[in-house]
């Protein structure tokens, strides 16, 4: 579970990689997406909007936002601290033994990058969902270039995912190689039965006007909208590894990286397959089906290609939730790590967990999320579904069970607790909470 999992590799050119076959791409998505062993490690990563403390409304300008990140990288910290192209922040913890050695780190990172930010006007803002327009790309670099150029051919939520999106990603081990409450098929397919229920219990992305009006989640929505594929998980009930080679594979190339620093292709409809067979493989099965300018594909761009696709369970060794709103107040990020963390890393609540699941599976367990009707449920109406409401009331009483067990600090479990109270039991989420709403021209309640 490498700390920053979500971020890019770190070379932005491919290396003198020898050709890859068809064959080894497929024996090497096996290999880096499913790394099996006893659940041990936990990681999280917070994305934060940064805003005026006294104007929340007004969209800062761009030398204000990079003066904050300045600040914040000038800062010595537990956490791996990145920018999103939007200039949202992001903290992401070093893989941690133990609950609260995930927590401990990322909350003393955040206290100091408050810190940083208050001596300039500045406050981290937990929210899924930035309204305010025009979006407006901080960051430029030759992926998020290609990255805007590929999604714009299919619609404005590209750009809304890149710069106004927020979240609580979750990362727990992949589980077991053999089958039981801690095995990674049970995991995987655990995750993608239960994701509904998260974006519903912690949907805080309201909408009140636009594609999503009335949406809790309209965050979720985006994500949807992005393209055919690339926001898709594999059908539910293919094997975990065979499911997710012939998804990524079978997704379009986001981008072809330069080998002389400049721009990077962007070719339409060339999926990962496709390339293998056109660009002449190793192995020599390709066929001249393809761009025939295309270089042949390596090792390195099938790694980097696995970077752009956004399922909302992403396996990268490890499973990556990425279905989560960003969390209202200081420590609301708190609970969707520890409940994720319960229900998947311990055994008496993983069954637990396992039996929601199942009762879920039985009605909505045919499509892949998120069109899956129970999680387009969940991003528009959240705990307001009576179906959600209960599954999710189990599963809080599940985790706060379970938590104790997996040595949670009592402030962790009292916030988990606050948050079971107020919302879970109420069949309410934080989108219905009356939190701060940006717009355009200032803020309300």
């Amino acid at each position: 579970m490498p700390q920053g999992s979500s971020a890019p590799p770190t070379s932005q050119t491919p290396g003198a990689s020898p050709a890859l076959s068809e064959t080894a791409a497929e024996d090497l998505v096996h290999g880096i997406c499913f790394k099996t062993g006893p659940p041990r490690t936990l990681g999280a990563e917070l994305e934060w909007l940064v805003l005026d403390a006294e104007r929340p409304g007004e969209i800062l300008p761009p030398d204000r936002l990079t003066a904050a990140h300045e600040a914040a990288r000038a800062l010595r910290l537990h956490s791996r601290l990145s920018i999103e192209p939007g200039g949202q922040l992001e903290l992401s913890s070093a893989p941690a033994p133990s609950l609260s050695g995930c927590v401990d780190g990322l909350q003393a990172d955040l206290t100091a990058v408050r810190t940083a930010l208050r001596s300039q006007g500045l406050v981290l803002h937990g929210t899924g969902r930035d309204p305010r327009r025009p979006l407006r790309r901080l960051l430029s670099s030759p992926r998020y270039d290609a990255m805007e150029i590929h999604f714009d051919r299919t619609g404005p939520a590209g750009r809304a995912m890149m710069c106004s999106t927020a979240s609580v990603q979750v990362c727990v081990d992949a589980g077991y190689e053999e089958p039981g409450p801690l095995g990674h098929g049970r995991r995987w397919r655990l995750a993608h039965l239960l994701g509904a229920v998260f974006v519903a219990a912690f949907a805080n992305s309201p909408a009140h006007e636009g594609p999503y009006a009335g949406w809790r989640c309209a965050r979720q929505g985006i994500w949807s909208d992005l393209d055919a594929r690339r926001a898709l998980a594999p059908p539910p009930d293919a094997e975990p590894r065979a499911g997710w080679t012939r998804h990524a594979l079978d997704t379009e190339v986001m981008c072809v990286r330069s080998h002389d620093g400049g721009p990077w292709a962007v070719p339409p409809g060339l999926t990962f397959r496709d390339w293998l067979r056109a660009g002449g493989a190793a192995d020599g099965t390709g066929s001249a089906d393809g761009p025939p300018a295309l270089r042949p594909p390596t090792a390195e761009d099938l790694e980097y290609h696995l970077t752009t696709l956004f399922p909302p369970v992403r396996p990268r060794g490890h499973l990556e939730f990425r279905m989560i709103d960003a969390q209202p107040g200081d420590d609301g990020w708190l609970v969707p790590v520890a409940v994720v963390h319960a229900l998947f890393d311990d055994p008496e609540a993983a069954e637990g967990a396992y039996r929601v699941a199942k009762a879920l599976a039985d009605t909505h367990g045919s499509r892949p999320a998120p069109r899956n009707p129970l999680w387009q449920s969940a991003a528009r109406h959240g705990l307001a579904d009576p179906e959600l409401r209960t599954a999710a009331a189990a599963l809080f009483r599940a985790a706060a069970e379970a938590l104790p067990r997996l040595g949670a600090s009592r402030h962790v479990q009292d916030v988990v607790g606050a948050f079971t109270e107020r919302f879970v039991l109420r069949g309410r989420c934080p989108a219905d909470d009356g939190y701060l709403q940006l717009t355009g021209t200032g803020a309300r309640s």
